[in-house]
């Protein structure tokens, strides 16, 4: 929920499960973590149907859930209708203070910042970017309304996931510029972050690949430079996402990346390995280090790093890019290719999350 009462941080609650917070919360959310979204559509419109959804709150987290599986399955149009039936997010129908016998001592919005979320991104989808970008931007600014009030109110809690989610925006809109090859956009909004000490090693590592997607090779080693020096002396503002595994596996990366524009792909290889040892679920490094292996003329062993990836960790390596890049290594190594996708694809239907798109494997 958005923002419940200022005088305690909520966040610092304990709750006994999921289920303590709404209508069998728990098993929506293994729904999702399974990407069983076409059965989370059925359980929420079940759920309306017997009427098992007794407060307020309920009925906008199943809303959550069911624009987020509708999202997922890209069925954006539904979304947007299904979210335009909430009209208002700041309407005192969503507020926990109109229902003080439900939620005493409690005040501020119910709606699940995913709502906000959801809401910014559809319009893009549905092919108004404009609108899209204007949304992400209003979204930012109340991001960063409430990250000032939270802290006014020495909510520390509070204060680190609003700066999560101001993260999380802000890289999605870096995101939605690079798309459109917006640099000057997105190193203008990268480094007006920086300048307020606002450390986070993935932005400054996005600043890295957009120096070095507009050729300044050397700024984006400076960059590079940055981040490991933030790993090397214990620096990360706390709002990150990173444990530290992923925080070193970023490093890796980076030097990795830049053997990789250096055509050192032996180099880059090794630092790719690294990461692997270290989480052997880092699906970048599982990526490219086949890539670096086929540009090395090793298709075999290219072809052999992603059939393990699948293999071993199918929910974390089945996504569309490692696919696509494992059909084009079948096609540059087999005259039978065709069967060979088809066997994959036929796999892919057994395993992979209802959003998965199987067009990726040009059967």
């Amino acid at each position: 929920m958005d923002e419940p009462s200022p005088t305690t941080d909520p966040l610092t609650n304990q709750f006994g499960s999921l289920n303590d917070l709404a209508h069998e919360l728990a098993s929506l959310q293994e729904l999702a973590t399974c990407g069983s979204w076409r059965s989370i559509l059925d359980k929420v419109s079940r759920a309306r149907s017997l009427n098992l959804l007794s407060n307020p709150h309920d009925h906008l987290i199943y809303l959550s859930y069911n624009v987020i599986a509708l999202s997922k399955l890209r069925r954006f149009a539904d979304a947007s209708s299904e979210l335009d039936s909430l009209h208002d997010f700041d309407s005192h129908h969503h507020k926990y203070e109109t229902y003080p016998q439900l939620y005493p001592n409690r005040s501020g919005s119910m709606v699940p910042f995913s709502l906000r979320f959801i809401h910014a991104q559809l319009p893009i989808k549905l092919g108004n970017r404009q609108e899209g970008l204007d949304r992400f931007y209003l979204l930012l600014n109340f991001i960063r309304q409430k990250i000032k009030e939270k802290e006014g109110n020495g909510l520390e809690e509070s204060v680190k996931i609003w700066k999560k989610r101001e993260n999380f925006v802000l890289n999605c809109l870096i995101g939605h510029h690079l798309g459109a090859k917006e640099f000057n956009v997105c190193l203008e909004l990268i480094k007006v972050s920086i300048n307020h000490d606002y450390l986070d090693p993935v932005l400054v590592s996005k600043l890295g690949y957009i120096q070095m997607h507009v050729g300044n090779l050397e700024g984006a080693k400076g960059s590079f430079n940055r981040v490991e020096s933030m790993l090397k002396e214990g620096k990360n503002d706390g709002y990150s996402f990173l444990s530290e595994v992923e925080f070193r596996n970023l490093v890796s990366r980076n030097k990795a990346l830049v053997y990789l524009v250096g055509k050192d792909y032996v180099s880059a290889v090794r630092e790719y390995e690294e990461c692997i040892e270290r989480d052997h679920t880092d699906v970048v490094a599982i990526n490219n280090k086949a890539l670096c292996l086929m540009y090395l003329r090793d298709l075999s062993d290219s072809i052999k790093v992603l059939e393990n990836a699948l293999e071993r960790v199918p929910t974390m390596a089945l996504n569309e890019t490692l696919v696509i890049n494992l059909c084009s290594m079948y096609e540059l190594a087999y005259v039978n290719n065709s069967e060979i996708k088809r066997t994959l694809s036929n796999w892919i239907a057994l395993v992979a999350p209802d959003d998965f798109d199987t067009s990726c494997t040009r059967v």
